[in-house]
C-alpha cells in the first residue's frame, strides 16, 4: 500500500472516529410531530426513579426491573440540596454519586431524561432548593433576584459539566434535559428568570441538547411556565381526558411531539390522611389510550411518575400547603408499579402487558422481589431524656437571643432545635402559654422543669395552660417536619417564627440549642456512651436504644412501633426517617438490608418525642403496613 493511500485511509478512519459521536442526535421534528433519534422517528416510554430515595446497593435491581418492564428511558431528578448542604460544600459520594447512577443506567441500556432543576418539587424537602438560601431572609426564590441567581449559577457550574459528557450527542445516554419544573404553578411568572436559566443551560451544555419544560394543563400554568427556546410538555394522570390534556399542549406547541412528562401511577401520602392508591386497571387503561392515540396521531411519549418511589430517609420529605401545612410521609411508595421496597406489583405487570401490545419486551424473566425477613420483637430501654444530653447534642453551647431565632437564622437546616427560657413570675393559677398563628414551624414539644406539658403545632394547637414558679426552666423542642415543596410558598422558615407569650406577655432572654443529633449518632453515640440515669416511663422527648442480630442474613425488613407516638429512627447510624403511627397512615418504616450488619449487633436508636410505651419494643416484619390512620380512641387502646 502506498504512503498516500495509507495516509488517506488513516485520515478517513480518524475522521470517522471523530464524526461518529457527532452523528448521534436527538432532535425535534416539527414537520412530522415527532422526536428523531439519529435521524429516525422515535417514541419512548419512560419512568421516574429518584436515586436519592434508594440506597446505592439497590440501584441496579430497581433499574433492571424498569428495563425488563419494557421501559426504554428513565427520568431522573437531581436534588440540589442533597449535593450542596452548605454554600460551596459539595457531596457526590456514596448514595449521592449521581454520575455513578447515570453510568449504571447507560450500562443497562436505558436512556435518560434529566431533570436538574434547580427546583424539582418531587415532594422533596423545599423542592430540592437548599435551606441555606433562606439565610438571606428577603430572598425571592425561583426569580431573577440576584442573590438567588448567583447561587443557582454556582451550582449549575458544578453540576452541568458532569452532565455534558453524558449527553447523547457526546456518546452518552441523556437524550433531553428539563429546565426548572412546573414553573407555571409558581406565583412569580418571571420570564427573565427562565431566560437566564436557558442561557446558563445552553452555555454549559451546548446548543444541540434538547431542553424542555413541564407544566400542568391549565392556561395560566402554561402561560407562565413556558418560554421560546424550551420545548413545552404537560403532565396529567389517568383521570384526565387525554385529548383535552394534549390539546392544552397544542395551544403552546402547535407542532412537535405530544409529551406527557408525568403520567401519575399513584399519588403521595400525607401524615393523617388515607394511603393514596390508584387502580391497576385504570392506570393500564390510561396508558393504552395514550399509546393507541400515539398510533393514530403520532403521540410520541409517556413518562410514568412514579415508576419506583422509594423512601424519604432522614429529613428529606417535603410538604404541600393546601389551606394548611401538609407534611409528606417517610414512605414514598406512591402506589407505584415497583413498591417502596422495589418489588414488582400487580400494576407493573398490567403496564407490562399493555406495553407488549405496542412494542416487544426485553427477553428474559422479571427479576423477583427482594427477600424480606421478619426479625421479630426487639426490646429497647430508655437511654436518656433529650434535655439531659444537650451537652452531647449541642457541644458548642447555646446561642443567646432576646427573642427566638428561626432555624435559618442560626444556620440549622433540618431536624431539631431547643428553645429555653425561664418563667418571669410565679404562675400559681394556670396561665396560657401561646404563640401567634402559624408561628410554630412545625411542632413544638413543651417541657417545664423537664416535665412534659404537651405539644404546639403549626395549623393546630397553639396554646397550653401551665403553672410554675418564677425562674422555672421552660424548654420547647422545635421539630422541622419538612419544608414546603410545591406552590407559591417555598420560603418555608422553620422554628419559632413569633414570640412565645405567657398570658399575652412575650417571653424573652432565650437560649437556643441547635441539635446535631445525626452527627452524634454517626460517631457512635449513644451506644458507645455510658448509660444515663433517667426516670423510666416519663413522657416527652427521650432516646431509647437496643440491639439485635440477624440470623446470618441481611435482608430488607419493615419496623413497626407498637404503642409508640412519634419520632425518628436510626439503625447503625443510618437515619431511616420519621415514624408517626398515632397519625398514620404509615405504620412501618422500610429498613433496607444494606444498612444491617451480619455477624455483629445492629444498633437501634430511637428519638421518641411524645411518649414511649411502658414496655418499649419494636417489631420487625416482612411486609409493610401503611394504610391505617388511627383514631384517638384506637390509639388509646393500642
Amino acid at each position: 500500500m502506498g504512503l498516500l493511500a495509507l495516509a488517506l485511509l488513516l485520515a478517513g478512519g480518524l475522521l470517522h472516529t471523530q464524526a461518529s459521536p457527532l452523528a448521534r442526535s436527538f432532535q425535534l421534528d416539527y414537520k412530522e410531530d415527532c422526536f428523531r433519534k439519529d435521524g429516525a422517528p422515535f417514541r419512548y416510554i419512560s419512568g421516574s426513579i429518584h436515586y436519592a430515595r434508594i440506597p446505592r446497593p439497590a440501584w441496579r435491581d430497581r433499574l433492571l426491573k424498569m428495563y425488563m418492564s419494557g421501559l426504554s428511558t428513565v427520568q431522573v431528578y437531581v436534588p440540589w440540596n442533597y449535593h450542596e448542604p452548605l454554600p460551596g460544600i459539595y457531596d457526590f459520594a456514596g448514595d449521592r454519586d449521581v454520575e455513578a447512577f447515570l453510568d449504571l443506567t447507560a450500562e443497562l441500556g436505558l436512556l435518560v431524561i434529566l431533570r436538574p432543576g434547580p427546583y424539582i418539587c418531587a415532594e422533596w424537602e423545599m423542592g430540592g432548593l437548599p435551606a441555606w438560601l433562606l439565610w438571606k431572609p428577603d430572598i425571592v426564590l425561583r426569580s431573577s433576584d440576584p442573590a438567588y441567581l448567583a447561587a443557582v449559577d454556582s451550582w449549575l457550574h458544578v453540576l452541568l459539566p458532569k452532565i455534558k459528557p453524558r449527553l447523547y450527542q457526546h456518546g452518552g445516554n441523556i437524550i433531553s434535559v428539563q429546565v426548572e419544573n412546573e414553573y407555571g404553578s409558581y406565583y412569580a411568572c418571571d420570564y427573565g428568570y427562565l431566560r437566564h436559566l436557558l442561557g446558563s443551560f445552553r452555555a454549559l451544555l451546548g446548543s444541540e441538547v434538547l431542553l424542555f419544560t413541564t407544566d400542568g394543563t391549565r392556561v395560566e400554568e402554561l402561560r407562565c411556565g413556558t418560554l421560546q427556546g424550551l420545548y413545552a410538555t404537560v403532565d396529567f394522570g389517568p383521570g384526565s381526558n387525554v385529548t383535552e390534556a394534549f390539546g392544552a399542549q397544542r395551544r403552546v406547541e402547535p407542532k412537535g411531539p405530544l409529551v406527557n412528562s408525568e403520567y401519575y401511577t399513584g399519588w403521595l401520602d400525607y401524615w393523617g390522611e388515607a394511603h393514596a392508591s390508584t387502580s391497576s386497571a385504570q392506570v393500564a387503561r390510561g396508558l393504552e389510550d395514550m399509546l393507541q392515540l400515539g398510533a393514530n396521531i403520532n403521540m410520541q411519549v409517556v413518562s410514568w411518575y412514579m415508576f419506583h418511589g422509594g423512601t424519604n430517609f432522614a429529613y428529606w420529605s417535603g410538604a404541600d400547603f393546601k389551606d394548611q401545612y401538609k407534611p409528606v410521609t417517610t414512605s414514598y411508595d406512591y402506589d407505584a408499579p415497583l413498591s417502596e421496597a422495589g418489588d414488582p406489583t400487580e400494576k407493573l405487570f398490567a403496564i407490562r402487558t399493555v406495553i407488549s401490545k405496542f412494542q416487544p419486551l426485553p427477553a428474559g424473566p422479571m427479576p423477583p422481589a427482594t427477600p424480606k425477613y421478619a426479625y421479630g420483637w426487639v426490646a429497647l430501654r430508655k437511654y436518656a431524656n433529650l434535655l439531659d444530653v444537650l451537652d452531647v447534642l449541642c457541644p458548642s453551647g447555646p446561642i443567646q437571643s432576646q427573642f427566638p431565632l428561626t432555624f435559618e437564622a442560626i444556620k440549622q437546616a433540618h431536624g431539631f432545635v431547643v428553645y429555653r427560657t425561664q418563667l418571669p413570675w410565679d404562675v400559681l393559677d394556670p396561665a396560657v402559654l401561646g404563640t401567634p398563628p402559624h408561628s410554630v414551624c412545625d411542632r413544638g414539644y413543651v417541657m417545664l422543669q423537664q416535665e412534659y406539658q404537651g405539644m404546639l403545632e403549626r395549623d393546630g394547637q397553639t396554646t397550653l395552660r401551665v403553672t410554675g414558679r418564677a425562674g422555672d426552666t421552660l424548654d420547647v423542642l422545635l421539630e422541622n417536619m419538612g419544608r414546603i415543596s410545591f406552590g407559591s410558598n417555598t420560603s418555608d422558615f422553620k422554628g419559632l417564627l413569633g414570640n412565645l407569650s405567657l398570658d399575652s406577655s412575650p417571653l424573652s432572654n432565650w437560649l437556643i440549642y441547635p441539635l446535631a443529633i445525626d452527627t452524634a449518632i454517626q460517631q457512635g453515640w449513644p451506644h458507645a456512651a455510658p448509660l444515663k440515669s433517667s426516670s423510666g416511663g416519663k413522657a416527652g422527648p427521650a432516646f431509647y436504644t437496643g440491639t439485635f442480630e440477624t440470623p446470618g442474613i441481611a435482608w430488607d425488613t419493615f419496623v413497626k412501633f407498637p404503642g409508640w407516638s412519634k419520632g425518628q429512627l436510626w439503625i447503625n447510624g443510618f437515619n431511616l426517617g420519621r415514624y408517626w403511627p398515632r397519625r398514620g397512615p404509615q405504620q412501618t418504616l422500610f429498613v433496607p438490608g444494606s444498612v444491617l450488619h451480619v455477624g455483629r449487633p445492629n444498633n437501634i436508636t430511637v428519638l421518641e418525642l411524645e411518649g414511649a410505651p411502658p414496655a418499649p419494643f419494636l417489631l420487625f416484619l416482612d411486609h409493610p403496613l401503611f394504610n391505617r390512620t388511627l383514631s384517638r380512641s384506637t390509639a388509646a387502646t393500642e
